[in-house]
């Protein structure tokens, strides 16, 4: 059956009928040579959410994933006949199936997810956004070798350049795109401070059980703290704040780790 493409709210809906397959998959572009920060942070926020609902699927890399999704954005998901990209309308789609990682937690907790989730969508995808394609020194030596790396001369310089001008309407938009890279960092360090405070010495933000909030911490820390940047100063705030790096490494070893069957 050929998969249908479909606005977020049909797809969640008609999807909640269907049962979780075994041949579900998860697209991005590649992972050594192409993704950049802020799709590689949303891609592994996914990952880490599919995990903790225990739910099996395959990574599949593509060079024109960007392309291929209903949105233009990282990551997609091939679920059944289903195609739904990026993490909310994800996170949308797996809990209509009956399939919750906050259902435990009251509506108080819940409108406190939700915020700090906004928080990181405000602040840590705009960093990664800004980083990627407003800095002039990573645009030059890390996003535009990478971002046009699968397509031939002179349709890479094109892409770029249509992508950075998307971006940077946005973050104009948002009243980002003409902050310095110190503004940039103070954004990080008061972001980081709330989650920091809120998370403070528990196993997770809501006590010993995860919820969509931590996988979604989760894919922008990690990534930031592993992905080589031409100026470390952002892995350098984040560092500061070492409850949120113990939830990251939490984290890694309970999903990400192949345990010894």
């Amino acid at each position: 059956m050929p998969s249908v493409i479909l606005t977020e709210s049909i797809a969640v809906e008609l999807g909640a009928n269907e049962p979780w397959p075994e041949d579900a998959k998860l697209f991005q572009p590649y992972e050594v040579e192409q993704i950049l920060l802020p799709s590689n942070a949303s891609s592994l926020s996914v990952q880490a959410f599919l995990k903790m609902c225990g739910l099996k699927f395959d990574i599949e890399m593509r060079p024109n994933a960007e392309h291929m999704s209903p949105s233009g954005n990282i990551p997609f998901l091939r679920c059944g006949s289903f195609v739904v990209s990026e993490f909310e309308p994800i996170v949308a789609f797996v809990n209509n199936k009956g399939i919750h990682l906050s259902d435990h937690l009251d509506a108080t907790q819940q409108a406190d997810m939700r915020a700090y989730m906004s928080l990181i969508n405000s602040v840590l995808v705009n960093t990664e956004l800004y980083i990627s394609w407003c800095d002039s020194t990573t645009m030059q030596e890390v996003t535009k070798p990478r971002y046009g790396s699968v397509y031939p001369w002179p349709l890479n310089h094109v892409l770029i350049w249509r992508k950075q001008s998307q971006v940077q309407k946005k973050l104009a938009v948002l009243e980002w795109k003409d902050k310095n890279l110190d503004d940039i960092y103070s954004e990080v360090g008061n972001c980081c401070s709330a989650l920091s405070k809120r998370l403070e010495s528990n196993t997770y933000f809501f006590n010993d059980k995860p919820t969509e909030l931590d996988a979604l911490l989760f894919g922008h820390i990690f990534t930031i703290l592993t992905t080589p940047l031409p100026d470390n100063g952002l892995a350098s705030v984040i560092r500061n704040y070492h409850n949120l790096i113990e939830l990251c490494q939490r984290i890694e070893r309970e999903f990400f780790e192949r345990k010894p069957e």
